[in-house]
């Protein structure tokens, strides 16, 4: 995917955590920062992929599977 799709794909996924988990959400090059409460991560394009860390905090890590499917399944919807 040329790198300006593969960027706004990401930004579809942050504005889908910015709804569904309230986190803020701005780019530093081409990594993408999220945060909010209890979240803390980044999308980073690569050169053919992207690396997805999020820290979840005590309260958050109950959601662990919550927030990692929704993620994942906006990725795999955006880039297959």
């Amino acid at each position: 995917m040329p790198p300006p799709q593969a960027r706004h794909a990401v930004q579809e996924v942050a504005e889908m955590l910015a709804q569904r988990f309230g986190v803020e959400y701005g780019w530093d090059g081409d990594v993408l920062n999220f945060n909010r409460a209890g979240i803390d991560g980044h999308i980073a394009l690569l050169p053919q992929e992207l690396h997805v860390r999020a820290q979840l905090g005590f309260m958050l890590s109950m959601m662990k599977g919550s927030i990692e499917s929704e993620i994942r399944r906006v990725l795999s919807e955006r880039f297959h």
